[in-house]
């Protein structure tokens, strides 16, 4: 299980296949990750992912388990 703490604003979020799936706007309440809407990948929305989707936090990366493409599919927004 990741430390949330270590998760912070302005961070990549990469999925398991290296590709970028968002950047971290804040964490939002107990279990997710709002994503920042100025992101390009993001369509001018905010998105969550659960902290459950998140395999690692190295440097300013935040590694999620499932593929970026998986991961933007199932993302709630």
């Amino acid at each position: 299980m990741i430390d949330p703490t270590e998760i912070e604003e302005h961070m990549e979020v990469v999925g398991s296949d290296g590709e970028h799936v968002g950047t971290v706007d804040h964490l939002d309440g107990a279990g997710k990750i709002k994503l920042a809407k100025d992101d390009p990948s993001s369509g001018g929305q905010h998105h969550f992912i659960p902290l459950d989707w998140v395999e690692s936090v190295e440097e300013d990366c935040v590694h999620l388990s499932k593929p970026a493409a998986e991961a933007m599919r199932s993302w709630q927004q």
